[in-house]
């Protein structure tokens, strides 16, 4: 079932759109990555399983991605988690279990504290994260750079960077590397309030194993599972990896 979602004021008004499947609880809402869909491998995957298992499972793309409205450059972490507690306030019922992958993660946790201090009653039950890329858009991004593309993106406000995974280059702007800094994780405690597994590939050239290790030192209050699969790549959604994922999310409820 396809349900679209009214977020954001004004100007920054938009249009989200959002499956659901309906099922059991709880439910398993998928948080997408930087330039991925609610449409895409692991996504379906999982969608697949909810299927055969009659579980309920939740997807959407944030603005600016797949079939949500918006422009992707004027993206940012705010207008991101924006949409993310749209949809689990307007479309989730129950506690769910969150699913995020790559800057999913980093939106999940911050959606998390968002849900404990706001309306405890909707926060997880559990969480399992994929290659969590927590603050990336500072310690991935701008700590990388070399200075002449921080140049370019504070005079221009846009570098144009490009993927594997996209046969576009990605829009890095000024407003999105600016705006990550105010919602950076590491560096002080990060509570969550429920079991966490994350699931880590050791070739990730995107999110390296060692950012993976970091987070687990920031949640030193949580029951805290770390899977490092040593010949995974940043994606993993090989058949292998995505039985991991599945059992990571049965594990757990």
């Amino acid at each position: 079932m396809e349900q679209i979602i009214s977020v954001g004021q004004g100007p920054d008004a938009r249009r989200i759109s959002v499956l659901i499947r309906p099922g059991s609880a709880p439910p398993v809402v998928w948080l997408g990555g930087f330039k991925s869909d609610m449409r895409a491998i692991k996504a379906e995957a999982l969608d697949a399983w909810a299927a055969q298992e009659d579980r309920a499972f939740i997807r959407f793309d944030y603005s600016g991605h797949g079939e949500s409205e918006g422009p992707f450059e004027s993206g940012t972490i705010s207008r991101w988690l924006e949409d993310a507690l749209s949809v689990l306030s307007g479309c989730v019922h129950e506690r769910p279990i969150l699913v995020g992958s790559s800057m999913g993660g980093w939106i999940a946790l911050l959606a998390i504290r968002e849900l404990l201090r706001h309306h405890p009653d909707k926060a997880p039950v559990g969480l399992v994260l994929i290659a969590p890329a927590v603050d990336f858009t500072e310690m991935l991004m701008w700590d990388r750079f070399p200075e002449d593309i921080r140049h370019a993106v504070m005079e221009t406000g846009v570098y144009h960077r490009f993927s594997p995974y996209s046969e576009e280059p990605h829009s890095i702007t000024r407003g999105l590397i600016e705006d990550g800094r105010r919602h950076l994780l590491f560096g002080a405690p990060i509570r969550t309030g429920c079991p966490v597994h994350i699931l880590q590939g050791m070739r990730d050239p995107d999110v390296p194993w060692d950012h993976a290790l970091k987070l687990v030192e920031h949640l030193p209050g949580d029951s805290v599972s770390l899977t490092l699969v040593n010949d995974g790549d940043h994606r993993l959604s090989r058949p292998e990896d995505l039985e991991r994922l599945i059992a990571a999310i049965r594990a757990i409820a």
